[in-house]
């Protein structure tokens, strides 16, 4: 009967331990998914709203590339930034919805894509609405943060 007793508890010690420790940090960390980079994008979105290019450009990794309607390749943060000064002139406004989005398998690549709007005025004042799509390729960092990579936007003649 000890020795019933014994092994009894034993199991029962070694069950508590594999199944207390098998996911330590399940409840700290959980796994990234697509509702994760829809509430980047509002983030994003908020940043640029409230700090302009500034905060639009804490969104990309240092290494981004962003791949404009029309124009050439930009590569590096640096780069992409001498273009983002408009987002701090009070009269332009980006929004912007993602309609899609999924990460990959290991958890550390994903996409947006959705539709944009940018509101400015022109020089006689009046106010000039450009309409687009988007695609954001977003990477995991290795200080587990989440950055966008890659960006590429073009015009569309009216919501789409």
């Amino acid at each position: 009967m000890k020795a019933f007793l014994f092994t009894l508890v034993a199991t029962t010690l070694v069950a508590i331990v594999l199944f207390s420790n098998g996911h330590p940090y399940a409840s700290a960390s959980e796994k990234a998914n697509a509702n994760t980079l829809r509430q980047l994008e509002a983030e994003f979105m908020k940043a640029a709203a409230e700090h302009g290019s500034q905060g639009y450009l804490s969104y990309y990794a240092d290494d981004a590339v962003e791949v404009p309607n029309g124009a050439p390749i930009i590569q590096g943060k640096v780069n992409i930034a001498k273009g983002m000064g408009f987002l701090d002139q009070k009269d332009n406004h980006l929004t912007w919805a993602p309609v899609g989005a999924d990460i990959s398998g290991s958890g550390d690549l994903g996409y947006t894509y959705g539709t944009f709007e940018f509101r400015s005025k022109d020089k006689d004042g009046k106010i000039v609405v450009d309409h687009g799509k988007y695609t954001s390729i977003w990477k995991k960092q290795k200080d587990e943060s989440w950055k966008v990579v890659l960006d590429m936007g073009n015009a569309s003649a009216s919501p789409q």
